[in-house]
């Protein structure tokens, strides 16, 4: 009798079974069964995926990755403003920065399994896409915002991304101006420095930043940041690594 209907069937437990096992592993890393699925699996597609499948209109996670990324600086900022009460906006800023940065949030996407439900165009030239799981972090804050509203979306970023993987007591006492120390050295050596901006990638509606640091002409560090400050900062860190300069 329901013979003509098998294939129908197959292809509908397929994807059942599918939208299950994300719906089963959103939970594992949200802390609750997400209600507005689509949210979640858009937030999960990277640009390169959806151009490489969608022949019509291209849904991709940004425009969630530009609201996650506003809600996660408001509850960082407010979780910061709350335990430093003595401390002066540029430090706010710079730790909110450290947290939030591109570098930080591939890790913490990693460290929660992100990374693994993320859709990307794999083929060709997929390096490129350094901070796809970054992205996609943020994207994820995004749904979570609109499906469950500010306050739960507020305890997740707290809960599971912020008290498990960010030592704050760490930054703050690394929190230093890299380019400042690393230009001070130079000076004190009678050495030439100079910092260029080499590269400028654009990312959705942010631009990423490439900056070089050179030591009398010799480049010796790149750095990656959001805005030319931030670039230069870590090519900065990168330098004083390089140096062996504590």
């Amino acid at each position: 009798m329901f013979g003509p209907f098998k294939p129908v069937r197959r292809a509908y437990h397929r994807f059942f079974n599918s939208d299950k096992g994300l719906v089963r592993s959103l939970a594992g890393i949200i802390g609750s069964t997400p209600d507005n699925l689509r949210l979640y699996k858009l937030a999960l597609t990277h640009t390169s995926f959806a151009r490489q499948t969608s022949a019509g209109k291209h849904e991709t996670n940004e425009r969630l990755e530009f609201l996650g990324d506003a809600v996660l600086g408001a509850v960082v900022a407010e979780l910061l403003f709350k335990k430093f009460p003595y401390e002066d906006e540029g430090f706010l800023t710079e730790i909110r920065s450290r947290i939030v940065n591109r570098e930080s949030l591939n890790h913490i996407a990693l460290k929660i399994g992100l990374n693994l439900l993320v859709k990307v165009d794999n083929s060709g030239h997929s390096m490129r896409h350094k901070s796809v799981n970054g992205n996609a972090l943020e994207a994820l804050v995004g749904a979570i915002y609109l499906d469950k509203g500010y306050n739960t979306t507020r305890q997740f970023i707290l809960a599971k991304l912020v008290k498990p993987h960010v030592d704050l007591h760490q930054l703050v006492n690394t929190t230093a101006n890299f380019k400042s120390k690393l230009i001070e050295w130079a000076q004190s050596q009678n050495l030439e420095i100079r910092f260029d901006i080499i590269k400028r990638k654009q990312q959705g509606n942010t631009t990423e930043f490439t900056s070089e640091v050179y030591i009398d002409e010799k480049p010796i560090a790149i750095g990656v940041g959001l805005s030319k400050k931030k670039a230069d900062q870590a090519a900065a860190e990168k330098g004083l690594d390089f140096l062996n300069i504590t």
